[in-house]
């Protein structure tokens, strides 16, 4: 299933980011959310690690990473800084980039929205950084604690983000793919009048009343 990228994204975002986190994707941490309403990004990562208060690791990234990948950056060395914009995205749309996830700040939110480039953030920054130091890319980095490598997967939607390690895809696809068929069928009895106490088999005597 992971030999065609077009359909693993699609399958991938149909499934979200909550369901492949709960059958073998790693979730980030919840930090790390959409900067503007309904963003949504299910495409190959490339890392990026900045040095520190600096982006000058994600202006050689948007020029260096492949067609088609979303850049995974760790800027949390401060995160309160914007080292991402209106500027980069215009360059990572013109370069065939699909988003951004980054362990940091970015800004010019209305513009990313506008623009309607997916970026998943740990908050909005003013302050832009310095462009001078190195930092590394197309390697790993550690972004929102999660430990993402150049062709891992990520799914970015409403709910957050979920890496899906490039060796475990098809494997995260299966499970993915069963569990929501699963819960449509859990769907349609829970409307035909069955519980989630039944259904699931839960106990739930330790549950204190009045």
């Amino acid at each position: 299933m992971g030999a065609h990228p077009a359909a693993t994204a699609k399958l991938l975002q149909a499934l979200g980011s909550a369901t492949v986190g709960e059958t073998g994707g790693r979730p980030m941490h919840p930090r790390i959310k959409a900067a503007w309403p309904g963003a949504a990004v299910a495409a190959p990562a490339y890392a990026v690690t900045c040095a520190a208060g600096d982006n000058l690791a994600v202006h050689a990234a948007v020029v260096e990473a492949p067609t088609g990948f979303v850049l995974a950056v760790n800027a949390a060395d401060p995160p309160e800084l914007g080292y991402w914009g209106e500027v980069l995205t215009t360059a990572a749309e013109s370069r065939g980039l699909l988003g951004l996830v980054i362990d940091g700040g970015v800004r010019d939110v209305a513009a990313l929205e506008a623009h309607r480039f997916p970026v998943f953030s740990a908050l909005i920054a003013l302050r832009g950084a310095t462009k001078v130091a190195g930092g590394e890319i197309g390697s790993a980095a550690l972004v929102g604690g999660v430990e993402v490598r150049t062709g891992d997967w990520i799914v970015g939607d409403h709910d957050g983000v979920t890496v899906v390690p490039g060796d475990d895809l098809d494997a995260v696809l299966e499970a993915g793919q069963a569990r929501a068929d699963k819960e449509q069928g859990m769907f349609a009895r829970l409307r035909d009048g069955a519980t989630t106490v039944s259904l699931l088999g839960l106990d739930i005597s330790s549950v204190r009343r009045p």
